[in-house]
């Protein structure tokens, strides 16, 4: 009984057929306009009502009788394109199904109701063969047919046709070793999402979309005119940004939460361009905690994010930055980092406050926050905080004795390097206080040395001797310090040479018992080897604060 309905659809059907090619070979005059957008098709009734249910009750509901009807379908899904396919396909005649037209044909098909019912092998039925043999068999296929699909929505989610290309793109990309990734940029963030999250669903793990992830956001997020911001936008550019912002949010969402799934610098580029996009602020604070996680792998470069604000205020976004070190701070407590990832974030710090300390910009209270949080077991030496000190002290030269003081304390002298030391020593652009604590350390550190090859050579120990004598060094030397230090201001132009002499002559007359020791002698030696400062912390160059020398024992080495 099926086969016989069967049989009688198929006669019905091929007899339309023949109809049409008779009607349209013919020339006979239309009696139907049918008006889709701003094209209109001259057609004829029968052809189309015999195979499209949608046209046969519009055609039914018109009252015109015999006079040519008139319809309109401007919401057809594929527009004027998409219905002159399908008016071919009622007409019977000959046309090219593919990847770029196969959506707009099954969904037109399925506005015009071109199903099974009106006809055998209808539109519906043909275009749903095309869907399954052909264009679902190939992850490219897919991905050309869901990109077609985008613009037809809300009929293609309704036939399923978005459904059905992501499960097989999905399927594909968890079996197919090839890279496929650049085949998916070129949906929509939405549908590129729900592809992501259906690739999961089926087992693809989620620290591999990392390269996926980063190729999408390359490509959607290119173009960015940082530079411009402030300006007046038109129209078209707010949009464009919205976009963007769109992208980048839906981006941030589906990152990896793994270690080391996605690079510093890619974290960095995100970063920039939610700021400039100005994103939630959840998106930015999720960005800045994934970098303070990878600190240990980032390059100065990365952390040197401009500040796109242009109001006068710092040249990069030290707030940020800080931020992102506090992050990294509170994960050690978590993740416990190796001694070597401590080091180079100490390190990168260092190289990042050298770099930004010559913007005059820089607050105090921002630059000494900053060298505060860099943890201090994460410098192997002082070198690196004391270049950025003394670069801010050179670009902000009005700093009062006590900001100075308070920069200068941030640095631990006991860690300075001796290429360090030599150049604290002769900088005149640090306090004096600094200065005597750099010469003390020094000496206490080669007086160390001094003892450790006493110790090595096996000398006889003689404690208590040896005890006061090195007492008695340190203050010969402390001495020794502040008489160079009055020497050098009684040589300057604008005291009397009578003052000079008469100081040298006191100084002279008044000489310390000699302390016989090789420990002493190397001690003098060293003392010429640094400059000459006050023992009441005023810099030797002071001018017009000449003080008398006070009566006390004086050591000329």
């Amino acid at each position: 009984m099926a086969d016989l309905e069967q049989h009688k659809k198929h006669l019905h059907t091929t007899a339309m057929k023949r109809t049409s090619e008779w009607i349209f070979s013919q020339e006979i005059p239309s009696d139907i306009t049918v008006h889709v957008g701003e094209a209109s098709f001259a057609l004829h009734k029968f052809p189309l009502v015999s195979k499209c249910g949608h046209i046969r009750k519009l055609v039914s509901e018109s009252s015109d009788g015999d006079v040519t009807t008139s319809i309109e379908l401007h919401d057809c899904p594929g527009g004027a394109e998409a219905f002159e396919l399908a008016a071919m396909f009622c007409y019977g005649m000959n046309f090219v199904i593919d990847m770029k037209n196969i959506a707009m044909l099954r969904c037109a098909a399925e506005y015009l109701v071109m199903t099974e019912e009106y006809a055998v092998g209808n539109l519906v039925g043909r275009s749903e063969a095309y869907i399954n043999e052909v264009a679902l068999k190939s992850l490219s296929g897919a991905v050309s047919v869901l990109r077609m699909s985008q613009s037809l929505l809300p009929t293609a989610e309704k036939v399923k046709l978005v459904s059905h290309c992501i499960d097989a793109i999905a399927i594909v990309a968890c079996k197919d070793t090839h890279w496929w990734a650049e085949d998916l940029t070129v949906l929509r963030i939405d549908i590129f999402q729900r592809v992501l999250v259906a690739m999961m669903s089926r087992g693809y793990k989620h620290y591999s979309l990392g390269p996926v992830l980063m190729l999408y956001a390359k490509k959607s997020l290119r173009g960015l005119e940082v530079f411009g911001k402030g300006r007046k936008k038109i129209e078209a550019e707010q949009q464009e940004e919205h976009e963007k912002r769109v992208v980048l949010e839906t981006i941030v969402s589906l990152l990896p939460r793994e270690k080391n799934a996605l690079s510093v610098s890619f974290l960095s580029m995100l970063l920039r361009s939610a700021i400039y996009l100005e994103t939630t602020v959840a998106c930015r604070l999720d960005l800045e905690r994934r970098m303070g996680a990878e600190l240990g792998e980032a390059v100065l470069d990365d952390l040197l994010i401009p500040l796109y604000a242009f109001t006068g205020h710092t040249l990069f976004d030290v707030d940020t930055v800080h931020r992102i070190l506090l992050n990294f701070v509170e994960f050690q407590h978590i993740s416990f980092p190796s001694s070597a990832e401590f080091e180079r974030v100490g390190k990168l710090m260092e190289n990042y406050m050298a770099e930004i300390a010559s913007d005059p910009n820089l607050s105090l209270t921002k630059f000494i926050n900053l060298v505060e949080l860099v943890p201090e077991h994460s410098r192997a030496t002082e070198d690196g905080i004391y270049r950025a000190i003394d670069i801010y002290l050179k670009a902000h030269p009005g700093l009062s004795d006590m900001e100075r003081k308070k920069v200068c304390s941030l640095m631990d002298c006991q860690k300075l390097s001796r290429q360090a030391c030599a150049h604290a020593a002769h900088n005149d652009r640090l306090p004096v206080q600094t200065v005597v604590q750099v010469l003390y350390y020094e000496q206490q550190r080669l007086r160390d040395v001094v003892n450790d090859g006493v110790t090595r050579v096996e000398l006889p120990p003689v404690s208590d001797e040896l005890s006061i004598l090195r007492r008695e060094n340190e203050e010969l030397k402390v001495e020794v310090v502040k008489i160079k230090m009055k020497l050098r201001e009684f040589e300057k132009p604008s005291i009397s040479s009578s003052q000079t002499n008469t100081q040298l002559q006191a100084a002279a007359e008044n000489p310390p018992p000699p302390k016989k020791s090789f420990i002493n002698s190397v001690s003098k030696r060293l003392g010429r080897l640094y400059p000459f400062v006050r023992a009441d912390g005023v810099a030797s160059n002071t001018k017009g604060r000449v003080r008398r020398a006070k009566d006390r024992r004086h050591s000329v080495s």
